[in-house]
């Protein structure tokens, strides 16, 4: 039962909605204070706790899960069950089991996600190429750390880097891992923050330390000529763009393309690929062919299967006979992730700050971080030898007369007092007296005692050479590169991704090639079905099949090559090839182009027109009384764009459309009654497809322009009578004989 609350706790807590006969109120906060209070620190947690990777290449979950298996003493050590690993991980890293595993899943040997793997794995750790091929659960896979990285946890015991408790203060752990060379730039890396992310791709571990190497001696040395790009364990090959590749080492933001590598088996008529992009996998690339070929756009290819096995990756793609495999690989490049471009966003924590930096930005980086590193060590290990060389300075006082300290000891009744008395008696401080205090009887001998001062002149000369390295700059870097040259003799690594300098792309015009050209007769219905039939077809059957309530729009005589434009009620126009079309007969439906097309849900055909080489303007009328004149090529893109909005204005409903080669007079009916003829020549091109047009009939309230035709195809006799000497016109009350046996209509094309 619930305890009632108190006077004094009501009119303390008047918010409380547990408080009989009380309501809670709602405190209004300023947007700015819960940005600041809850949303900011949320934000600066991800930035700089979990997502942006750090100068030392690492982000918080990789340090973690390394430093722990360092711990367990895996770098010398056997293999252990991954469950173990990942168990023990979880003293500092707090995030679950299936987050740490599958952190070290990407980190492993056998996945293949980095050029130098920093675990030994074994058992299926599924492979970075493959969106389906799942890795084991980690209680059947091994591992343990692999050799390289032992350059990243060289010296971590002599201060090089601070430590600080992990999240329940139990332990102590690395803020950064005294990596010996730039595992920032060799290591892929990739992560998404709040409000930001970073992307770094991998490099080849030689010519990144022959790079450090080469800017310590020259910070304005020629990058680009060292550390020539990217480097992908996927392999592949990299489309070198010189203008490109600059301002990414300048930048650290821009993108560049990897294409897969692939060989043409003719024997067997087949293409072999075997390497693809880092950025794309084997699934996604054979949904994608698989969706080309049953949309028909992939026509050369009769089958495609993955057959990778142990020994590597590899797609095979049964050709057909007289397929051209080079244009086919073209096409395929241009259409699927076989080509694929690489986002570069070098975002890096510095000192706790998120950083964006180019490649010799983030060299500088790293070199006064490892400068400072190697400065530590140094310290840490002279003041080991000044404290044993104190120590020995001690002992050889005691040298002068060892039965004096033996009598020293043997005459001193309280052990408390030792030490205190060895220090009266030879001079020596505390912890020299305690060093001598401890020696064991068997090392009071001469010769022991000798030997051990005899170490103090080597010591002093090592104090002194370190005391120069602190001194001076150059010696820390000349430190630095032979510890990068030693690295590069350890890890030989060739390269994976292969450069090309000189490439082919894949233009539209070579795609084009393939597409098939002959004459064809396309009909399209009022309610926006379509059928491309050729001439010999039409001619074995003319008659239209249409469903009920639909009939026929436009018509044309075209190539199979020609561009079809579909313009809808929602000013959109999608864009098409007849060649997307199959060929079909006069007795079917067609197909229908708001399904075919995508169209967005309630969208409707109003107009269509075919072009090959998008001449001519496209004239609309609308129900108020304005034209507008577009040029066709307005509607001409490079990207092979399928949809364009704002394909014409909106302001009034469109009443009609045409394709103008050529001018010509036009007759134009309002509800009224009213005609006006006017020539197409007075009517400007606009440079916007969405243009309102201008004023060609003036109507009255309630009245709206009702149809638009050639002059050649209506009844008129006396055109002079309704021709308009400029425009806008309210036009001219048609006489019974010239409207013909029916009113006039939208003309359909």
């Amino acid at each position: 039962m619930a305890k009632k609350k108190s006077p004094e706790e009501i009119k303390h807590h008047p918010a409380d909605p547990n408080v009989m006969g009380l309501r809670a109120e709602v405190l209004e906060q300023p947007i700015t204070q819960t940005l600041e209070i809850n949303y900011m620190p949320y934000a600066m947690s991800v930035i700089i706790s979990r997502a942006i990777p750090e100068i030392d290449g690492f982000k918080p979950s990789h340090r973690k899960l390394l430093y722990t298996m360092y711990d367990m003493g895996l770098l010398t050590k056997a293999r252990t069950k991954s469950a173990n690993i990942v168990g023990q991980t979880m003293k500092l890293n707090p995030h679950g089991d299936a987050a740490i595993y599958d952190t070290m899943v990407r980190l492993s040997r056998g996945y293949g996600a980095l050029l130098h793997p920093f675990v030994d794995s074994k058992g299926n750790f599924g492979k970075v190429y493959s969106r389906d091929m799942a890795w084991a659960a980690s209680r059947y896979t091994e591992a343990r750390l692999d050799g390289i990285c032992s350059e990243l946890f060289r010296d971590i015991d002599q201060d090089t880097v601070d430590f600080v408790p992990n999240y329940d203060g139990s332990l102590m752990e690395p803020t950064l891992l005294p990596t010996t060379f730039p595992n920032v730039l060799v290591s892929a890396n990739q992560g998404i923050a709040v409000g930001m992310a970073s992307n770094l791709c991998g490099f080849n571990l030689q010519e990144v330390c022959e790079a450090t190497i080469a800017y310590m001696k020259d910070e304005n040395c020629d990058l680009l000529s060292i550390l020539k790009a990217p480097d992908f364990p996927t392999g592949g090959q990299l489309l070198y763009d010189g203008a490109q590749m600059t301002e990414i080492y300048r930048t650290g933001r821009g993108s560049f393309q990897v294409r897969a590598k692939w060989r043409h088996v003719k024997e067997e008529n087949v293409i072999e690929i075997y390497e693809i992009p880092y950025t794309t996998t084997a699934e996604a690339i054979m949904d994608k062919v698989t969706e080309l070929v049953k949309a028909g756009k992939l026509k050369e290819i009769s089958d495609m299967r993955d057959e990778t096995d142990l020994s590597g990756l590899k797609l095979t793609i049964d050709l057909k006979r007289g397929t051209d495999p080079e244009k086919l690989m073209q096409k395929l490049f241009k259409s699927t992730s076989l080509q694929d471009s690489f986002p570069c966003n070098f975002n890096i924590l510095i000192a706790g700050m998120p950083k964006v930096l180019g490649v010799r930005q983030i060299l500088e980086e790293w070199v006064a971080w490892r400068v400072e590193g190697v400065r530590r060590r140094t310290y840490f290990v002279q003041k080991k030898k000044k404290d044993k060389l104190h120590l020995l300075k001690g002992l050889k006082k005691i040298l002068l007369d060892i039965d004096k300290a033996i009598k020293i000891i043997r005459d001193t009744e309280l052990d408390a007092e030792v030490i205190p008395n060895l220090m009266i008696g030879f001079g020596i401080d505390q912890i020299q007296a305690e060093y001598v205090a401890d020696i064991r009887l068997r090392n009071i001998n001469k010769e022991y005692i000798l030997k051990r001062v005899a170490e103090t002149a080597d010591l002093e000369k090592e104090i002194e050479d370190l005391q120069d390295i602190l001194d001076h700059p150059n010696r820390v870097k000349g430190i630095i590169a032979g510890e990068l040259k030693d690295v590069m003799k350890k890890y030989p690594a060739p390269r994976r991704t292969e450069i090309v300098y000189e490439y082919q792309t894949a233009v539209e015009d070579e795609v084009e090639e393939v597409i098939s050209d002959y004459a064809v007769h396309v009909f399209l219905s009022k309610e926006g079905y379509l059928k491309k039939i050729t001439p010999q077809s039409l001619r074995m059957a003319s008659e239209q099949k249409y469903k009920e309530g639909d009939g026929p729009s436009q018509r044309w005589e075209a190539s199979n090559r020609d561009e079809l434009l579909v313009f809808t009620d929602k000013q959109q126009c999608y864009k098409t090839r007849l060649s997307d079309f199959d060929d079909s007969k006069a007795s079917v439906l067609g197909d229908y182009l708001p399904t075919k097309l995508a169209m967005d849900p309630g969208e409707t055909v109003v107009w269509a027109c075919l072009t090959n080489d998008y001449s001519g303007h496209l004239l609309f009328f609308f129900e108020n009384g304005k034209a507008a004149r577009v040029e066709l090529a307005a509607y001409q893109t490079q990207t092979r764009r399928k949809k364009l909005t704002g394909a014409y204005s909106d302001k009034s409903p469109l009443v009609a459309a045409f394709l103008l080669k050529e001018d010509m007079e036009l007759a134009l009916a309002s509800s009224e009654g009213r005609c006006v003829v006017f020539h197409t020549a007075v009517l400007a091109p606009k440079t916007t497809r969405s243009t309102q047009g201008v004023g060609v009939m003036t109507l009255k309230p309630k009245r709206r322009l009702e149809s638009v035709r050639p002059l050649s195809e209506t009844a008129i006799q006396d055109p002079t009578r309704y021709r308009a000497r400029s425009l806008p016109v309210m036009g001219t009350l048609l006489k019974p004989e010239d409207r013909g046996e029916k009113q006039m209509s939208l003309l359909e094309e």
